[in-house]
């Protein structure tokens, strides 16, 4: 049987005020990548995302991105590795003690945004993250970029690696996912998103946008939390899942 993790990247938001849909997406995934308060989140938000995740049975992992609020962690910054290792062990720090206060255990780390596809490129820099988990806790999950260096060298490091694919983006011929400066990055429409997301976990490919198919491994599918459709898609891919025979189940669940 198939089986796949379904996760969405939330505690994106700031304060009293919410961006997206956290609460009522919860319900449709397994896994919570939980802003660490360098590209979005503050303390509050990542308690209060915290205790969401665990009160829905969800399991919880750091999504620690480039110090850019203002860009949200979406534009690229001239980080050398090591301090590409300084910003993980520090944000995946902060996380870990609300995860602890709260009586609960961290499954995976999830880099965001621009450090996430720089690090999908970038050998040095995605040693770099995987060393930082590591030696944080080797038992960490890291999730990378289907095939990309982040799941290579979190691999040759030790760790035990998640190849993640997305429901709401399109692909570039090397697997790259294709730069949200062009107008077809995103996919809008709830049916496109639910027959890619079937066809990468079923028959582990999907077709780019120069129109050819290629080869993926789909152990995690990502929902942007701060999309307009995120609700919508969960909810759909969620059933569709269900409905075609393949479990949905958090990384660390047992078959």
């Amino acid at each position: 049987m198939h089986r796949v993790d379904l996760n969405c990247d939330m505690g994106e938001s700031f304060g009293a005020y919410t961006i997206g849909n956290d609460e009522a997406i919860l319900p449709y995934i397994t896994s919570a990548n939980i802003a660490c308060g360098f590209h979005a989140g503050d303390p509050g938000t990542m308690r209060r995302t915290v205790k969401l995740a665990l009160e829905h049975g969800v399991m919880i992992g750091a999504h620690p991105g480039l110090p850019d609020l203002q860009g949200f962690g979406r534009r690229n910054m001239a980080v050398s590795p090591q301090e590409a290792y300084d910003l993980i062990v520090y944000q995946v720090g902060a996380l870990q003690g609300f995860v602890q206060a709260e009586g609960g255990t961290m499954q995976h780390v999830k880099p965001h945004g621009a450090l996430y596809n720089m690090a999908a490129a970038n050998p040095e820099l995605a040693r770099a993250i995987a060393e930082a988990v590591y030696r944080i806790n080797p038992e960490l999950y890291l999730v990378g970029l289907a095939g990309s260096q982040l799941v290579v060298q979190g691999k040759n490091i030790g760790l035990h690696v998640i190849n993640e694919v997305f429901a709401d983006r399109t692909y570039q011929q090397d697997g790259s996912l294709t730069p949200r400066s062009q107008p077809d990055a995103l996919i809008a429409d709830d049916e496109q998103a639910v027959s890619q997301v079937i066809r990468m976990v079923k028959e582990g490919k999907v077709t780019t946008r120069q129109g050819t198919d290629i080869e993926i491994t789909a152990e995690t599918v990502c929902i942007h939390g701060d999309g307009p459709h995120a609700l919508t898609f969960a909810r759909k891919i969620r059933a569709a899942l269900e409905t075609s025979g393949i479990a949905v189940k958090a990384m660390k669940h047992p078959m």
